[in-house]
């Protein structure tokens, strides 16, 4: 029984260690990803869409400079953003509550060395679970406005009047206008984007984004393909959306938004089965991404960056 107890308290705690990867099936896999031209390693201004520093870029072609957070603004030597690389502080803080924990039962010792049976284990992490909704709620009360809904046609509501105000310090050097026709774009860009990644439409890809970003995603199709799976991305909804930084460099034109935006999102095996999300229940997802455009040419997508 007690062997039992253990490994089904090993078997939950891999559940909840593994379980936001699952959840980040759409084009781009929840990753952050691409380039931003010169400031592809600094940290884009938070907005009241994305009120928190993005999460660093993983993979980019454009080499990594030499650490200096005095040429690297919002960034802390390392991994340059404030509170970590990857899911923040509470996402590691559980990552490590969680694997100390696995370490415990594996050596015969209770969760955390001292806490044994699965009554115990269980109330333990509904504590855990418990004290990150606090702390969650507090962080978002105090320390960034909530984001609302905006409804549909998120940007327009912001860029009717004239070009969206940034979303966070002062306009930048270089910084470039950004008019009702680029916010139209750019949620155009983010509805086909996820069409045909799950359409696994290279083509279209193609002409969406750069050619950075289409390997990447090309990459990530041929994995699901590898798997056996599919994912399929529906129903897409932009419910707000604001421009975080815009200017020109090198002869180019970029933009950062933040995007906060609604789906359908499963993953179904190769007989239509969903291994992975709901048919029927919205997921939503904040991102920040980067378009690219030469002067009077039309936007690409160069980047994106998951909200912290």
């Amino acid at each position: 029984m007690h062997r039992n107890s253990r490994f089904l308290a090993i078997l939950l705690a891999l559940v909840l260690a593994l379980a936001p990867a699952l959840a980040e099936a759409r084009a781009g896999s929840g990753s952050s990803m691409g380039s931003r031209g010169s400031r592809t390693y600094v940290a884009p201004p938070t907005t009241p869409t994305a009120p928190y520093t993005a999460q660093p870029m993983q993979r980019s072609v454009t080499p990594y400079p030499a650490p200096n957070s005095q040429t690297m603004p919002g960034y802390a030597p390392g991994y340059g953003y404030g509170m970590g690389h990857g899911g923040g502080f509470l996402s590691g803080l559980l990552g490590g509550l969680i694997g100390a924990g696995i370490g415990g039962l594996l050596f015969g010792h209770g969760f955390f060395w001292g806490i044994h049976g699965f009554g115990s284990f269980l109330g333990l992490l509904l504590q855990i679970f418990l004290i990150v909704l606090v702390v969650r709620w507090l962080m978002r009360r105090f320390l960034g406005p909530q984001p609302v809904f905006a409804g549909l046609n998120a940007f327009a509501r912001g860029a009717a009047g004239g070009p969206m105000p940034r979303g966070g310090g002062t306009a930048a050097s270089g910084a470039i206008p950004i008019t009702a026709e680029d916010y139209q774009a750019f949620e155009r860009i983010l509805y086909a984007v996820q069409a045909a990644w799950s359409a696994h439409d290279i083509n279209a890809l193609q002409r969406l984004a750069t050619p950075e970003m289409v390997g990447y995603f090309a990459e990530q199709l041929a994995e699901q393909q590898s798997r056996g799976v599919r994912n399929l991305v529906r129903d897409v909804r932009l419910e707000r959306g604001d421009l975080a930084e815009a200017w020109a460099e090198g002869g180019r034109e970029y933009a950062t938004v933040a995007m906060r935006f609604s789906m359908i999102d499963v993953t179904v095996d190769a007989a239509g089965r969903v291994v992975d999300g709901s048919p029927t229940e919205r997921v939503e997802a904040t991102e920040l991404w980067t378009f690219l455009r030469v002067p009077g040419g039309n936007w690409l997508l160069s980047a994106i960056q998951q909200a912290a």
